[in-house]
Parts: C-alpha cells; structure tokens; sequence
C-alpha cells in the first residue's frame, strides 16, 4: 500500500511541526526559570529533530506540489498543530481569533490550489 504523496508531506509536517512549536514555545512554560540561553540551547535541540521530518517533507512535496503550495500547506498544518498547542497545553483561552486565522488561511489555500 502505497501513502499518496501529499499525504506523506503533510504527516510528515505535522511531526515536524510538533517539535517546532515545541522548540519555540515551551520553554516559556517549562523553563520559564531558566537563563534564556540555556533555553535557546534546550530548543535548539528539539529543533533538530523537527528539521529530521521538516526537510523530507518539503522534498517530497516538492515532486507533485509547487512553493507556494507547499509554504500554504506549511502554514495551514502550522496552525493545525498549534491551536491544540497552545490551549491544551499552554493553558491559553480559546479565541475565535483562531477560527478567523484559520478562514483567512482557507481562503489562501483556495488561492494556491485553485489551478
């Protein structure tokens, strides 16, 4: 069985999205107490292995998807990946700021994918 190629990228950027948002974020809750360098360090390392599915990812998408397509769906599985992020598990209020960003970035989707 054969996973399309579009399916791929778009797992696989949702890994690499995981550690991201991890890599950018968490150290505001987790190592809040600790010197911004040792955190920039810390992230630094969880942003490796969000690179390890970030560039396959784009490679792979790349065969069957144009730049600007695969920036669009970037964006898209970013904001998938981190309104659970950070109302979950940040603890930050649900906005409907997020539906908003979420219908502006449809709209976007509409425009790269339309041909």
């Amino acid at each position: 069985m054969r996973i399309p190629i579009v399916l791929q990228t778009v797992l696989l950027l949702i890994c690499s999205n995981t550690f991201m948002t991890f890599a950018w974020y968490a150290h505001l809750r987790n190592w809040n107490n600790k010197s911004w360098y040792v955190a920039a360090l810390l992230s630094w390392a969880i942003a490796f292995f969000e690179y390890q599915f970030q560039v396959p990812a784009n490679r792979i998408g790349y065969t069957v998807l144009s730049l600007s397509q695969l920036k669009i769906l970037q964006e898209v599985v970013t904001l998938t990946v981190f309104v659970p992020f950070a109302v979950f598990y940040m603890r930050q209020p649900i906005k409907l700021d997020f539906l908003w960003a979420g219908l502006c970035l449809m709209g976007a989707v509409y425009f790269m994918f339309r041909s």
